[in-house]
């Protein structure tokens, strides 16, 4: 039996590499017939469709009994001799097309049959149900638009390599209407996060990739060098800096949706480049960020799931209601131990080794209350949660509580025990700054003598101008996406992860 009469041509089947060999050598064969007619099929430029199999299997009784011009690829076939039944999966969907001799002539119906699971075409056709009520494309012309080489698998998940799916993300998109649903999903989420933040008045900017700093969050750079100029340069690892300068020059409302790159580990919830929204508002703090993730989420939960409920990791997450602790309350709340009952560093270390937390002797009480944190507090975080006034020593960067100079005035929001997103009362006092950046500096010479680390003089000047009381907030895109499609990892939410190259 031929191979254009097998419903697929699945990969994982063949297990005889001799047998897939065939199937190469068969399609390039068939590829040569059809150049030597003078139809070669990758010379076609140009097919004008006018309908997707969504629209007409949505709205039957617009479309019944009328004429459509369809494109897309052959998914299965059902041969019947001089009548054939095929699935046709254009960018909308998938629908059934039934091909008969006398209605699109001898010679194309021959050329037809010789035609490949995966080949792409176009048809003309009408609308109508078949007996069994399935909604169906009488097809009157069809034309072969481009010729597929290569077999598709049966079942693409059931490859035995499995991080194909990732490596040969276009055929993970053929094969499986839920993986490219995602993506559709995730484009959305872009573009409610937009419309939200247009909505409040936020102006979106961009900001340098390339850039001569790598201060401004605890990463790893990825480094380069441009030639023209000599000068050593790494991808950026956030947009703080750049975004805060435009606050400066009187942007009150600015933010950036787009990639960071760091050059660290990779795990389910960690890829080296990712997309982040920053955003920064002055004359607000960390209060007025709440507001905003407080209000993102449930907005965007509703436009793209239809409900403030999500399933994520078989659990349900109520996004219409955050709960809000500071981390002393939450430490108290799950685990019982009071930061304000400790008088001295080492009532802090001594609590915290009679829970079986290892504390080092050197720990002060604000860093043991983010160690308790860590060990009682954060896996608990099931539904949405924001943690406010962290203590400085956890967050060196971010401006003291004025009421409480041993805590500062930022916030993380968890959902399913998970960090989602950072944010601050921005620090806007230079000279407090620079003494942060040169001790930051210092700190990374320690770690790697081979830092390009400085001080970021620019921003200094910057912020010597006078920068307002701001507001700052980021979050990653990719783990939003994770949790509004329940995507266990962020290589299903990225159309194409990094992943280490297969050697040959």
């Amino acid at each position: 039996m031929g191979e254009e009469n097998k419903n697929t041509a699945g990969a994982e089947a063949l297990n005889d590499a001799s047998e897939l060999s065939d199937i190469l050598r068969i399609r390039r064969e068939k590829l040569a017939a059809l150049c030597d007619e003078g139809n070669n099929p990758y010379l076609k430029v140009r097919y004008d469709f006018d309908a997707y199999s969504a629209d007409v299997l949505s709205d039957f009784e617009k479309y019944e009994g009328k004429t459509v011009r369809m494109a897309g690829r052959i998914m299965s076939r059902r041969d019947m001799g001089k009548a054939n039944f095929i699935h046709m999966q254009d960018g909308k969907g998938t629908i059934q097309c039934y091909i008969r001799i006398n209605d699109v002539g001898e010679d194309v119906f021959r050329a037809y049959k010789k035609w490949d699971i995966g080949d792409i075409i176009g048809v003309s056709g009408e609308v109508f149900k078949t007996h069994k009520g399935e909604i169906s494309i009488h097809v009157f012309e069809i034309e072969l638009l481009s010729k597929s080489l290569l077999p598709l698998p049966e079942k693409f998940h059931g490859l035995r390599d499995t991080d194909m799916k990732y490596r040969q993300r276009y055929v993970d998109l053929i094969m499986n209407a839920d993986v490219k649903d995602t993506f559709i999903k995730r484009s959305r989420i872009i573009s409610y996060i937009r419309e939200y933040l247009d909505s409040k008045g936020f102006l979106e900017v961009d900001t340098p990739i390339l850039t001569t700093h790598e201060l401004g969050a605890a990463a790893r750079p990825f480094k380069t060098h441009h030639n023209t100029l000599d000068l050593d340069m790494v991808l950026r690892i956030e947009t703080e800096l750049y975004l805060k300068r435009l606050i400066v020059g009187g942007m009150d409302r600015v933010y950036e949706m787009g990639r960071i790159f760091r050059n660290e580990g990779m795990d389910p919830r960690h890829n080296p480049e990712f997309t982040t929204v920053e955003l920064y508002q002055a004359y607000t703090d960390y209060q007025g960020m709440m507001d905003i993730v407080e209000e993102l989420y449930p907005y965007l939960a509703k436009k793209v799931c239809g409900s403030t409920v999500v399933t994520f990791n078989g659990q349900e997450i109520d996004l219409g209601h955050f709960e809000r602790l500071t981390m002393v309350e939450a430490v108290k709340k799950y685990s019982g131990i009071d930061y304000y009952s400790w008088e001295t560093d080492e009532d802090a270390r001594n609590d915290a080794r009679a829970h079986d937390v290892e504390i080092s002797d050197e720990a002060t009480k604000g860093s043991v209350l983010a160690e308790l944190f860590d060990a009682f507090v954060e896996d608990k975080l099931i539904q949405p949660t924001i943690i406010y006034d962290y203590p400085v020593e956890n967050s060196p960067l971010a401006k003291r509580k004025a009421s409480d100079p041993r805590f500062v005035e930022r916030f993380e929001y968890f959902i399913s025990a998970s960090e989602m997103g950072n944010a601050f009362s921005e620090l806007n006092d230079p000279i407090d700054q620079r003494e942060r950046f040169e001790r930051q500096v210092a700190e990374k010479l320690k770690e790697d003598p081979t830092s390009t680390a400085k001080v970021d003089e620019d921003f200094i000047t910057a912020l010597e101008y006078g920068m307002p009381p701001t507001g700052g907030l980021g979050f990653g895109v990719d783990r939003l996406v994770m949790l509004l499609t329940d995507s266990a990892s962020i290589r299903d939410v990225l159309l194409f992860p990094t992943m280490k190259p297969i050697e040959k």
